[in-house]
């Protein structure tokens, strides 16, 4: 473990450290939203094939990245409290669980509606599709054997377990679209051509990727301190805390 992180294996400084990293995040988010969305829904260009039902990609894209990228955040934090036995840790993935969960329901209702004037269904059973639904279901899962047990440390350990194994479904989900012949379109913004997705579309699509990510690490911030509350309220510091507000 890097010594840089010895400090925050205690409750009161990683509570501290959400406290000071909170503002510049929920700061990031409106500003980064704002002019996202305006900038995407309101001044881009329409689509040449699409037209302006192309716009629900400002959302969807940047859901569906954050939706693996919040896994990954909540398996590597798996991993630390498993191998380093973190218990700040283990509250880190149950503050990101909800959060996940929640940018796949946004990816998946919003590619349902994207899929509609586009294949003519609300739903098919695409290989995208069907291992980003699957990614719900890990959120889900977490969440539920998490309280599934009246003792938090078995509970931590074994969402912490599910969460490492469920990473396997990542890959498939990035590479469903090379791997099988899929309706879901491949992809865009990771092939740096010119001809993939035109510049006036990239850069407002790039700042609503990076409105959704401090959207959040806003938002689990926010889970990871009352997590922290929840599970010290007997501690000095946290009784402290609670009398002073």
């Amino acid at each position: 473990m890097w010594k840089w992180l010895h400090p925050y294996a205690k409750a009161e400084r990683a509570y501290q450290l959400c406290n000071t990293l909170l503002p510049y995040f929920a700061v990031a988010t409106v500003i980064s939203m704002l002019v996202g969305w305006i900038w995407g829904l309101g001044f881009a260009p329409a689509d040449y094939q699409q037209k302006d039902s192309y716009r629900i990609i400002f959302i969807h894209v940047p859901s569906a990245i954050l939706s693996m990228g919040a896994y990954s955040s909540m398996a590597i934090a798996a991993v630390v409290a498993l191998v380093w036995q973190l218990r700040n840790a283990e509250l880190a993935v149950i503050a990101i669980a909800p959060v996940g969960a929640c940018v796949t329901a946004i990816a998946l209702i919003t590619g349902a509606a994207w899929g509609k004037p586009m294949w003519g269904a609300w739903w098919v059973w695409d290989a995208r599709l069907t291992s980003e639904l699957i990614l719900l279901f890990l959120y889900l899962g977490v969440l539920s054997l998490y309280h599934a047990f009246e003792d938090k440390k078995a509970a931590g350990r074994a969402a912490s377990i599910l969460a490492i194994v469920g990473v396997i479904n990542l890959p498939i989900i990035h590479y469903s679209v090379e791997w099988w012949n899929t309706l879901h379109q491949g992809a865009t913004i990771t092939k740096f051509d010119t001809k993939a997705i035109d510049p006036s579309m990239f850069w407002p699509l790039m700042v609503n990727i990076l409105a959704f990510g401090a959207f959040v690490g806003t938002v689990t911030l926010i889970r990871l301190k009352n997590e922290i509350l929840q599970r010290e309220k007997h501690r000095p510091w946290v009784r402290a805390l609670l009398s002073k507000g």
